[in-house]
């Protein structure tokens, strides 16, 4: 009989002290799971949010990303989850020196960088372009207002590089690379 979800987590959790190598794990599809990753960055199960954090970390650690699917997987189980957006939501930025380094809703620290490219993507009614970032893998999170907003505050305005002329460009520096965070 095969061990309970829950307790395959907690011993992959103990073994690798991060994130597991689901990119590596292929089991069958064991099904669809009634989980929710909405929008907002809430995690739905059954209906109800969950709301103990250490689960939400625990199960976002083994999530994986197969083209427009989501699951969470294990060596010996994989189940699909549905995604309103993406799964990470970017809540807090910090900067020293030439360095950006952004925290999602579920403890992920990630550098903007080359390998973390900061991309504009239409979101929203109507569309409006907003910043995503790589998180690992296939994984992306979008950026909070607020983190938005401290981003552009950091951003250099410059004048634009190509046509259709706009008044402004704001360019973000970090880590040796350049990302471009909106025109106006």
């Amino acid at each position: 009989m095969a061990e309970p979800l829950f307790k395959q987590l907690e011993k992959l959790q103990e073994e690798f002290r991060g994130h597991p190598p689901v990119a590596k794990w292929n089991p069958e599809l064991c099904g669809d799971m009634d989980l929710v990753i909405q929008a907002d960055g809430h995690w739905i199960h059954e209906g109800t949010e969950i709301k103990r954090q250490p689960l939400v970390k625990l199960f976002a650690s083994i999530l994986k990303r197969e083209g427009r699917h989501y699951f969470l997987v294990t060596p010996v189980e994989k189940w699909r989850i549905r995604v309103e957006d993406v799964p990470f939501l970017v809540t807090q930025a910090a900067r020293e020196g030439d360095q950006v380094l952004l925290t999602t809703n579920t403890g992920d620290v990630i550098p903007l960088d080359k390998s973390h490219p900061l991309i504009l993507k239409p979101y929203g009614d109507p569309p409006q372009p907003i910043p995503y970032i790589k998180v690992r893998g296939d994984l992306e999170g979008r950026m909070s207002r607020d983190v938005y907003y401290q981003l552009i505050d950091w951003a250099e305005p410059r004048p634009p590089q190509e046509p259709p002329a706009r008044l402004c460009q704001l360019w973000l520096k970090s880590n040796g690379e350049e990302f471009l965070l909106g025109e106006y």
